[in-house]
């Protein structure tokens, strides 16, 4: 056991692994736990998050750790940053993140390092076991309500996206600029990180609660999930906004648009009237009224209408952020053929704003919902030529 310890030791530091311990008034279990990662590695590093209790004390009794401290309590989030800025200054490459509550088992830590062998630079969660006897009901309720908003908003399914024992790599984590300090940071750096190309994967690991009568938990349901909500809520915006169009532009080239119409459209059994009928869709929603919506409510409706999900959300990614400003201008001309009175005459390269949209609404409502219905005719009839055209025989059958 003793040799294994010290082959794990050794593997830390060849590979600069450390380990971030942030705790706040966890007196009754820091200890401990620090304990218990000193036999797997010296590379540790406690941040003390302004604790009012005998936290200082104890962790100033122990020599072989490192103290990142400040006397005002700023929260969990606030405390990783802390801890990883320390940790990247001090040459670390990786850092492994545990609580201080005990119920993250030292053991564990080489599942860390395995596993980013085989996946360098990604983000490593702890996967806890959340169907297992004495896990709280609303940590369970908590976790999948967050996988479901991290894979909203990022693609990627994960099982456990809350689990505080993670490891990160430090290189791409040091280049980001971090808005949260309380526990939704936890969320805010694996999305983001997602959004960088940080790739965002899971080691099963073993999890401990304490009974309900001794358990201590700084986590407060309302204000804390409230906050949690609220970045959801941006993130979600954000990404249908920015992340996802961008992505799909970065992904735009002569082969992907290739492949693209030869397995959507050109070899697609799909009858045309079918294919048609999705680009129009697609098309509509791109300029309706509904930013930061339109791909989920275009999914939807692809789904209601048994129409091309793919074909649908492709073509809704007109509204690009380079297309808004000629969607937005082409509104406002359409609005103006059935709005007479307060018709605004907008000119292209001047006025156009988030002001002129308020004070003009319903020019820019009316407008939008014409020119989506007027773009949708237009391309569908020439969609609908085109394949009539240059569709296979063995397809143009099926219709």
């Amino acid at each position: 056991m003793v040799k294994s310890h010290n082959k794990n030791k050794e593997v830390f530091k060849e590979k600069k692994y450390c380990v971030i311990i942030p705790t706040y008034n966890n007196h009754q279990t820091i200890k401990q736990v620090i304990k218990d990662v000193l036999e797997y590695t010296d590379q540790v590093i406690v941040v003390n998050d302004g604790s009012t209790d005998t936290t200082e004390e104890i962790l100033n009794k122990i020599d072989q750790i490192e103290i990142v401290s400040y006397p005002k309590n700023k929260g969990k989030g606030y405390a990783l940053r802390q801890g990883f800025k320390f940790a990247w200054k001090q040459g670390y490459e990786y850092a492994i993140t545990i609580d201080s509550d005990g119920q993250h088992f030292a053991s564990d830590l080489p599942k860390f390092a395995e596993a980013i062998e085989e996946n360098p630079n990604a983000i490593i969660i702890g996967n806890r076991n959340m169907e297992q006897a004495g896990i709280p009901g609303k940590s369970s309720f908590g976790n999948r309500f967050s996988n479901f908003w991290f894979r909203l908003e990022t693609g990627i399914k994960m099982p456990d996206t809350q689990s505080g024992y993670r490891l990160y790599p430090l290189k791409p984590i040091s280049k980001m600029i971090f808005f949260t300090r309380k526990y939704e940071f936890e969320i805010e750096v694996i999305v983001r990180a997602a959004w960088k190309g940080v790739k965002v994967t899971d080691v099963p690991i073993q999890i401990y609660y304490a009974p309900i009568e001794t358990r201590i938990s700084h986590f407060r349901p309302f204000r804390d999930f409230s906050r949690v909500s609220i970045l959801n809520t941006f993130l979600v915006i954000y990404a249908l906004l920015i992340v996802k169009p961008f992505e799909f532009i970065r992904k735009l080239n002569k082969k992907s648009i290739q492949e693209f119409f030869q397995t959507q459209i050109t070899q697609n059994k799909e009858p045309s009237i079918n294919i048609t009928f999705a680009v129009m869709l697609g098309l509509f929603m791109g300029v309706a009224p509904v930013w930061g919506y339109q791909m989920l409510i275009a999914f939807g409706l692809a789904h209601l209408l048994k129409l091309n999900k793919v074909i649908v959300l492709v073509t809704s990614n007109i509204s690009i952020p380079p297309m808004i400003p000629i969607i937005i201008f082409g509104s406002f001309k359409m609005g103006g053929l059935f709005i007479e009175s307060n018709k605004l005459n907008v000119i292209y390269d001047k006025g156009l704003s988030l002001e002129l949209i308020k004070d003009n609404i319903v020019q820019y409502l009316v407008g939008s919902i014409a020119f989506g219905i007027s773009l949708a005719l237009v391309f569908g009839i020439v969609t609908y030529i085109l394949l009539l055209i240059f569709r296979k025989p063995a397809y143009k059958k099926v219709n």
